[in-house]
């Protein structure tokens, strides 16, 4: 490790790796109790496993190809290719055979980071998997949780959301706490896979009406937003470095501070993440509260837009403007969602498109007008913070990783018949797909209530 400030530093970014990794697990909790009190009583097992085995599955691929990707594909496809230059020798470093990729004392940061990242992997899944409740078959959502886990969302990190990607180094991508990175690219993909998979039977009525299906249980609902919330708030600290001294950064700043920095190597600090956390939530629930007439489930999950909305920018933004922003974002996710739903008949079960893919997608852009001309990164003769450099990243991970691999996967499931559950399933619902064990149940608690009386 060096000399003794060396070794400090690495035992400590060690540990603080690993100390965000153990919050974001709530985020993983979160999702499922969200999931489970949202859905109807006759489909909370099936809800439950699908969402969970996402977690073996994506672990899994990730280590061995995910992460690996994140390290080959900055450059891809416009500066040198794949595994260009210096990216060569980290893409081999972070292969599933390398020497850093097992348990060893010489590289102590590699498994915590790559748990972070692992970690983002789940919540992307995990955004997806609310959004299809009740009418996907699980083997087809843990095929689309493997690929939007391990392959597009950890291809638009590796462009926008590296100190070396190329949309930061042509466009001035500016995401540090990935309002497009992850939130738009996985609604972006919940929506392709909604588009395909269709509605809830019941949903709609004959003229097209949208029917209100209330969560089963709110309070679980609640209690899995406030774990969400938890989680994210070390997502935010995950996606910080803890120290760094930004005099070393290819010789381009001069300077002995020593500081925190965001994931393009920025300096930063979590006094500025807490504030700017913190009031875009609370911006997000006040504008939710009033905008849904103090619906429960738009108020929680209004908090979630907020914060959503102004992660893009939450390291450069004053906390009153991260307040304002919030607030701006859980209103438009509120009403998006309701003119989705009865223009185009899109059944998000709960609100997990707007939530995460049109606030994540809003605050991409919005941050490309409040920061206009801000440095995207540290570096020399990358591109500044612009709004077409913003929107054109908002439009590649909501559009081009999101939505459209989405659809096409959809559609090819679909035509083979492995999307979506039958009507019939559907209906006895899925935690009673086998029809003779389900009337033998009914029949014994009949025959039980008759014994009683």
């Amino acid at each position: 490790m060096g000399n003794n400030i060396d070794a400090l530093t690495t035992v400590f970014t060690e540990f603080y790796y690993w100390v965000t990794v153990v919050f974001m697990f709530l985020i993983h909790l979160g999702f499922l109790m969200y999931e489970v009190g949202a859905s109807r009583r006759r489909n909370h097992m099936h809800t439950l496993m699908k969402n969970s085995m996402l977690t073996p599955l994506v672990t899994i691929t990730f280590f061995f190809f995910g992460w690996w990707i994140y390290w080959a594909f900055p450059a891809f496809p416009f500066l040198g290719g794949i595994a260009s230059g210096g990216n060569a020798d980290l893409a081999a470093a972070n292969t599933p055979w390398s020497a850093t990729m097992s348990t060893n004392l010489g590289d102590r940061i590699t498994g915590v980071f790559w748990a972070a990242f692992l970690l983002f992997s789940w919540t992307a899944a995990s955004i997806v998997s609310g959004a299809v409740i009740e009418r996907i078959r699980s083997t087809a959502f843990w095929i689309h949780a493997v690929l939007i886990g391990s392959v597009f969302w950890i291809i638009d990190a590796a462009w926008g959301w590296h100190f070396g990607g190329w949309m930061v180094q042509l466009l001035g991508y500016h995401d540090a706490y990935a309002s497009g990175v992850i939130h738009a690219v996985a609604g972006g993909y919940a929506l392709g896979v909604l588009y395909v998979l269709g509605p809830r039977l019941g949903k709609f009525a004959d003229d097209g009406t949208p029917r209100d299906i209330p969560p089963h249980n709110p309070w679980m609902v609640v209690l899995g937003l406030f774990m969400i919330y938890t989680g994210f708030w070390g997502f935010y600290a995950a996606c910080n470095v803890p120290i760094i001294s930004p005099e070393v950064i290819d010789g381009q700043i001069t300077g002995v501070t020593w500081t925190a920095t965001n994931i393009y190597l920025a300096p930063t600090t979590l006094g500025a993440i807490t504030f700017n956390f913190l009031m875009s939530l609370s911006g997000g629930m006040l504008v939710a509260y009033m905008v849904s007439k103090g619906d429960p489930f738009w108020t929680f999950s209004g908090g979630l837009a907020g914060i959503i909305t102004a992660s893009a920018g939450n390291d450069l933004y004053h906390p009153i403007q991260a307040m304002f922003i919030g607030g701006f974002g859980a209103w438009a996710a509120y009403k998006l969602h309701f003119f989705v739903e009865r223009k185009f008949k899109i059944d998000d079960a709960v609100g997990a498109v707007a939530v995460h893919g049109y606030a994540g997608f809003l605050g991409v852009c919005i941050a490309g007008f409040m920061l206009w001309g801000a440095p995207s990164t540290p570096y020399e003769g990358y591109a500044t913070i612009s709004p077409w450099g913003q929107f054109a990243g908002a439009v590649i991970m909501f559009g081009v990783l999101g939505f459209l691999p989405a659809f096409l996967v959809s559609k090819v499931m679909a035509s083979m018949g492995i999307l979506r559950i039958p009507a019939k399933v559907e209906l006895e619902g899925l935690d009673h797909k086998d029809e003779t064990a389900f009337q033998y149940a009914v029949a014994d608690v009949v025959a039980a209530e008759k014994a009683a009386l």
